[in-house]
């Protein structure tokens, strides 16, 4: 099968038009004919290779939906004609203690989307049946794609951390990441207060679930809710004051980063002795995992603010994102 696909032939270069073959089928595996692919910032990050591991040509994305066009011998769960969402991961061992335990996401031989392998800017993407997860009937499929990655990326701390619809807890930066985690938590049913650094979004921000906005850069604020916050999801990838955060943890309070911090984070020993609290740190999820998560997006109609754009102005797309533009999340269409 010849693939039609967008492509950065080396750092920070404009996508252009790559064609490539996909060879034969492995018994276990699945193509997947693309409808919609968002852009995530690890694109950008795996585009810029900031990272270190980019192979180029690289087929950026990573947050696929479509149809099953073709599947190996031994495809367990889904078929040709399902509708699914292929995320950061298409493959694990499946033999592991992770894996066996249905951590699959922590395997450590895991495959991921877009990394020494070609991803959804294409006609076609190819996966472990594993991976593929299939999409609830109900889903609105132009906007699923960024919930296969920013969605479970902010969908597992919550699971993670044991958190009550009683708890009182805080999302850092209310963007990409930080909006879908805002409309989680307001389903699940607690109080919500939301840092952010932007005036602007402020009413926006109320609209998708807080309850209240706090100015991350006033030390006042910060000090109006010290103690009161059970859990905090930094979803930030730059060094903040963390301390300051900490002092707002009450009693036994966990603060989570899925933020990509470069930096080591500056977090003093007694601020977490005095108070028993946590940090703590996730990746995405498991396939099972995010299958929950779609089935509660459809149960309480979360989906993430999504601007669209047509699969051939992906450079177009790509440059909104890293202007930061983007309200909230990106999306090509085929």
């Amino acid at each position: 099968m010849k693939v039609q696909a967008y492509a950065a032939v080396e750092a920070k270069s404009k996508l252009t038009p790559y064609t490539y073959e996909l060879g034969a089928i492995g018994p276990e595996q699945v193509d997947i004919k693309v409808a919609y692919c968002g852009i995530c910032h690890s694109d950008l990050s795996m585009i810029n290779n900031e990272w270190g591991m980019t192979q180029y040509p690289l087929v950026p994305g990573h947050e696929i939906v479509g149809e099953v066009v073709a599947a190996g011998d031994a495809v367990k769960n889904v078929k040709i004609g399902d509708k699914v969402g292929l995320g950061w991961l298409s493959a694990s061992c499946m033999s592991c203690q992770e894996c066996m335990d249905g951590s699959h996401h922590l395997c450590a031989n895991n495959e991921a989307t877009i990394v020494g392998r070609h991803g959804g800017f294409a006609d076609y993407v190819r996966g472990h049946w594993s991976w593929a997860i299939p999409l609830p009937e109900a889903i609105d499929m132009s906007k699923a794609g960024p919930l296969l990655c920013g969605g479970i990326t902010v969908f597992n701390p919550i699971i993670l951390a044991n958190v009550k619809p009683t708890d009182t807890v805080g999302v850092i930066g209310i963007g990409g990441l930080g909006h879908m985690a805002l409309k989680f938590l307001k389903h699940w049913g607690c109080e919500v207060i939301a840092f952010s650094s932007n005036p602007t979004k402020k009413a926006q921000i109320l609209e998708m679930g807080a309850n209240q906005v706090i100015n991350s850069k006033s030390p006042e604020e910060l000090e109006q809710i010290a103690g009161k916050l059970n859990f905090i999801l930094n979803t930030t990838n730059v060094s903040l004051d963390w301390n300051s955060y900490l002092s707002t943890l009450a009693p036994k309070g966990k603060f989570h980063t899925v933020g990509a911090v470069l930096e080591p984070m500056a977090i003093p020993a007694f601020s977490l002795i005095g108070g028993e609290k946590s940090v703590g740190g996730s990746p995405v999820g498991s396939p099972t995992l995010t299958k929950t998560m779609l089935d509660f997006c459809v149960r309480h109609e979360i989906y993430p603010t999504v601007e669209e754009f047509p699969f051939e102005k992906v450079n177009e797309a790509i440059e909104h994102l890293e202007k930061g533009k983007a309200r909230f999340r990106v999306v090509l269409k085929k």
